[in-house]
């Protein structure tokens, strides 16, 4: 019998307190609250697209900027989904998406490898500043939840002149993609060598 795929995580620092539970094999049921509307969206979004049920709530230091808050979800989400994923047996491993946003279009491919690495490209088509913070929390975001989840993550924005667009095209194509890379189709771990790590 596979075991359930869920997790519950609580993370406090003098920056952010978050509480997050995660259920891989859910129905895109979200209940999101980072203080950070355009994230909160984001979120939504990729939970709704991997058809995760995802509760999450964050109190951060938005009085600076929303840059902890983002950094720290983005570490708590990847250690949900790597405690929900346990030993990984049965998975698809990889996963692979290409969204497109009226004219903004963007890929995003993962794989549940054991080893983390984040190629971020096409950066330079977002605007500096998207919903009054700058583009790079974003980067930092994917780059805690590549980690924390073990995760190889490559995103490349294709093309596209609107922030709000290009990044809601990463967060539904990484929903997507992880939707692809947890269904349990397989029998055993899939690798060649006997273990992701």
């Amino acid at each position: 019998m596979m075991h359930s795929r869920t997790a519950a995580i609580a993370r406090e620092t003098r920056e952010t307190n978050i509480r997050a539970e995660l259920c891989l094999d859910g129905s895109g049921r979200t209940e999101i609250a980072t203080g950070f509307g355009f994230a909160d969206h984001m979120l939504t979004l990729l939970a709704f697209w991997a058809d995760f049920d995802l509760t999450l709530h964050c109190t951060g230091d938005l009085q600076i900027d929303a840059h902890h808050s983002l950094e720290d979800v983005g570490l708590v989400l990847g250690q949900a989904l790597a405690q929900a994923l346990g030993g990984k047996e049965g998975i698809e491993r990889v996963g692979l998406a290409k969204v497109p946003m009226d004219e903004a279009l963007s890929e995003v491919c993962v794989d549940i490898s054991g080893r983390p690495y984040v190629v971020f490209l096409g950066d330079e088509l977002l605007p500096p500043v998207i919903a009054g913070e700058e583009k790079d929390v974003w980067r930092e975001f994917l780059k805690s939840f590549a980690y924390k989840a073990q995760i190889n993550l490559h995103v490349r924005f294709e093309y596209g002149t609107n922030g709000h667009h290009l990044l809601e095209s990463v967060f539904k194509g990484l929903g997507l993609a992880l939707r692809s890379a947890v269904r349990r189709t397989r029998k055993g771990v899939t690798s060649t060598k006997g273990s992701l790590d």
